[in-house]
């Protein structure tokens, strides 16, 4: 076996720390890609900003055409001093700028993290192996082997991976045990082990392995590693809109374009009396009517809460998931591997009735000999620490491999049949084989599983059937597992989100009671099977709950698919992370708060920003709408409620405040709105009276200052 001292990782730096210059630089960075995103075709994707956009244009037109003339017209009865034209043709472009802006600046959230992981999808040599017949050990693939590139691998092919090799691609070890360094990935300096077997098989493309040798079967194509969507995620790169963002933006579109028939509209209005209105007025018309602020800022906040919770380790595959994660009420978590630490060990030997010592540690060793997971392989270890003898015999017979339906696994001899699983499958099987055991046996059997379930462990009965005699229970192995550091403070974080939790596990259910009263988890199944898990979320659906369910085996991906939000660990299974929806790339499953927490501030944030959006357009259009009509009609200088100096002025203060104010909601769309309302009725009400008051006040001042800021002028 080949080992090697692990490598530090690189230092990180933290992500605060940036001096001046550096911030000079992103800034420019980001103002230069805001003018690229300039181009028509890169606009047209959000309607409301493509009229921004054409209003600008149009206006461009129009200046440059008064400037050809020599004099610009007047609007309607309104007298506008020179160059208002350019003036509002200038502002409209800053908005349409200021708009590019927030979004490249919610993207940037992730540039650092995309540049990091630059180095991961490298194409990197490995070692292929030619023609694999199922020969696992790595020493007798040395000659096999060839050497290509990483893009050239196709998935189901094996790689032979050695001390100080980057892992080409997505795979699950199929043989060996090694240390693997994945803070390319997650960030973590300490390392992991990945071994074949069990729930820590998986293995991702771009990190590192540092002790040992390993034989790897690919999953995924080069580019479709989890690394390369991370990129992809990083750099807002392929972002689909989430089902209610493209609701939103399809309504805020339609009442866009009323606002254009009601902008156009206006010449006839007052034609009869008054000369037309000029582009420029009308321009700025449609653009303080349509909601340019909501369009601006409602992808800022999905790709801005994408990016931080990839910061936090969580890869979002699908944007609706994350919607969904702000309504979720019900969190369906597995015991293994997600509440405990999931390398359950033998601790003890039980023997039931008449069984002798040597008898059961022989049972339990042969049992276990196609058992490749911690809990197989430590029943043979603590076996052979108990002297176990197994004779000549223990390479001869067919193994039996555990399955999550029988929930079993032993071995068949000729002369003997030996199984060792969870209570009630054992007893099932002996009742299969033709063996009712005796009550006596049972009440026994009964009190020793029970005994170690209320403590926490986890009892497997082990039971034989020779060939020639009846079957019966030979005795009980004690397994135990330890909760996950900080699982229990986060699950009363959950409680306090008002979320309530269910533990799901194939083990005894005084087993799981054990464990979930440890936690503090509101409920909990035990003996479950894959159907069970799925029955189980169906049923919170029906009785009207969102629920969100962390699983990493190959078994939970039926209720994964099922629930409103699968959370996978990355080192689960391939089937597991393809069918769940989020990834936690560091395999701590108190994530889940992170989720639901950012979900929720999505949900906030795009609910205030709304609101204030709503509340603002009415005082806009009480300062826009007396200006422009004032000459035609005087009686409305009575609503000229914020004493605006003239309309020229009131025209250009509404579309100044109309730039100014999404570079002032740029951050709180970024950030988030602060969430710590478990009932969620409530934190959107005093979101509506927060931004909804502030929404009325804000303009107000904003506009009134412009204003006197632009009477200084001459002419205005």
């Amino acid at each position: 076996m080949t080992t090697s001292t692990p490598t530090a990782p690189a230092p990180v730096s933290t992500p605060g720390a940036m001096d001046f210059g550096q911030f000079l630089r992103k800034a420019g960075r980001a103002t230069l890609i805001s003018f690229i995103k300039f181009d028509p075709r890169f606009q047209w994707r959000n309607p409301v900003l493509f009229i921004v956009w054409c209003s600008a244009a149009l206006t461009t037109v129009a200046a440059v055409g008064d400037l050809a003339i020599g004099t610009e017209p007047a609007s309607g009865a309104i007298h506008m001093p020179p160059g208002f034209t350019w003036v509002i043709a200038v502002w409209l472009w800053l908005t349409v700028l200021a708009a590019n802006l927030a979004e490249t600046l919610a993207e940037g959230m992730g540039m650092p993290h995309a540049t990091a992981l630059r180095t991961v999808r490298e194409s990197t040599p490995t070692h292929r192996v030619m023609a694999y017949d199922g020969e696992k050990d790595p020493g007798a693939l040395s000659a096999q082997l060839e050497e290509i590139g990483a893009a050239d691998l196709d998935p189901g092919d094996i790689v032979v991976l050695e001390a100080g090799d980057t892992i080409p691609a997505d795979g699950e070890v199929i043989y060996g045990v090694a240390m693997v360094d994945e803070s390319a990935i997650t960030g973590e300096s300490a390392a992991v082990i990945r071994e074949h077997g069990g729930d820590r098989s998986a293995v991702t493309g771009g990190t590192r392995v540092l002790t040992d040798r390993i034989v790897v079967k690919t999953t995924t194509k080069w580019g479709e590693s989890v690394a390369d969507r991370m990129i992809a995620l990083a750099e807002g790169a392929h972002r689909h809109k989430s089902p209610n963002e493209m609701a939103l933006t399809a309504l805020i579109s339609s009442f866009s374009i009323t606002f254009i028939v009601v902008a156009a509209c206006v010449n006839s209005i007052a034609s009869s009396i008054a000369p037309p209105v000029s582009i420029a007025v009308l321009t700025s018309l449609v653009v303080t009517l349509v909601p340019a602020e909501i369009a601006a800022l409602l992808s800022v906040t999905g790709i801005a809460s994408r990016s931080r919770l990839l910061r936090r380790n969580v890869m979002v595959a699908s944007p609706h998931a994350l919607e969904a994660a702000g309504d979720i009420t019900t969190v369906v978590l597995d015991k293994t591997g997600t509440i405990t630490a999931g390398n359950r060990k033998a601790t003890h030997f039980f023997p039931i009735g008449d069984t002798s010592d040597d008898e059961l540690l022989y049972a339990c060793y042969l049992s276990s000999i196609d058992d490749p997971t911690p809990e197989g392989v430590s029943t043979i270890q603590l076996a052979r620490e108990a002297g176990v003898n197994v004779g000549q015999k223990i390479g001869l017979g067919r193994g039996v491999l555990f399955s999550a339906e029988t929930r079993m696994s032993g071995r068949d001899m000729a002369d003997l049949r030996v199984r060792k699983g969870a209570e009630s499958p054992i007893l099932n099987w002996l009742k299969h084989v033709g063996t009712q055991q005796s009550h006596q046996v049972v009440e026994e059997l009964r009190r020793c599983t029970d005994s170690i379930a209320r403590t926490g462990g986890t009892p497997l009965v082990v039971a034989s059937k020779p060939t020639d005699g009846p079957g019966r229970v030979l005795g009980v192995i004690e397994l135990r597992d330890v909760i996950k550091t900080g699982v229990a403070a986060r699950i009363r974080k959950l409680k306090d989100l008002g979320v309530r939790t269910i533990m799901v596990t194939g083990d005894n259910p005084l087993t799981a009671q054990a464990i979930a009263t440890a936690a503090g988890i509101d409920d909990f199944v035990g003996d479950a099977t894959p159907e069970n898990k799925l029955e189980l979320i169906k049923a919170e659906q029906t009785a009207g709950h969102f629920v969100a369910m962390t699983g990493d085996g190959m078994n939970d991906a039926p209720a994964l698919a099922q629930a409103d939000v699968g959370v996978a660990m990355n080192s689960a299974t391939a089937v597991a992370r393809e069918t769940a929806n989020m990834i936690v790339l560091d395999d701590d499953p108190t994530k889940l708060v992170d989720i639901i927490e950012t979900g929720r501030r999505q949900m906030a944030t795009r609910g205030a920003l709304v609101t204030f959006n709503m509340a603002n357009d009415l005082v806009r259009y009480f300062a826009f709408f007396p200006a422009l009509f004032v000459g035609v009609f005087p009686g409305l200088a009575r609503l000229n409620l914020l004493q605006l100096h003239t309309p020229a002025s009131a025209i250009l203060s509404v579309v100044v405040y109309s730039v100014i104010v999404i570079g002032i909601l740029i951050p709180l769309a970024i950030a988030g709105v602060p969430y710590r309302i478990a009932n969620l009725g409530r934190a959107l009400n005093w979101n509506l009276l927060y931004y909804g008051v502030g929404g009325v006040i804000v303009p107000i001042i904003g506009i009134k200052l412009i204003d006197m800021l632009i009477a200084l002028f001459p002419g205005y």
